[in-house]
């Protein structure tokens, strides 16, 4: 009896150790997404972080789940999840607004330079 408790807490301590350094990786991947969304350079660069630092962040906290052997906390990443996913679908919806207006702006400017010319050459 006393060799399987033994054994419990060699498990255990292992785990731990294991889950404590698992926690440490993604907080430092969530810094390095952290970094690539600040930085960029393109729009799309930072959307992509942003979407991954969602998801590093609903893998540390099932981790956490795990690690302190809560159950709500499942929850609470399934539902960061759903917040999540809306944040980034949101941006993006931003993102593709601001993209149709400055290729209309664009355009626009390419028409009223070409008729300039055209009106200049006649």
């Amino acid at each position: 009896m006393n060799i399987i408790t033994t054994q419990s807490k060699a498990l255990h301590s292992a785990c731990s150790f294991t889950l404590t350094i698992v926690l440490i990786l993604l907080a430092i991947m969530l810094f390095f997404c952290l970094i690539r969304a600040i930085k960029g350079p393109r729009i799309a660069d930072r959307i992509v972080a942003v979407n991954m630092m969602g998801t590093i962040t609903m893998v540390i906290i099932a981790v956490l789940a795990v690690y302190m052997d809560e159950g709500y906390l499942v929850d609470i990443c399934l539902i960061y999840a759903m917040i999540s996913f809306l944040a980034v679908t949101l941006l993006t919806k931003v993102y593709m607004g601001v993209y149709a207006e400055r290729n209309a702006a664009k355009e626009a400017k390419l028409n009223k330079d070409s008729d300039d010319k055209k009106g200049d050459g006649q």
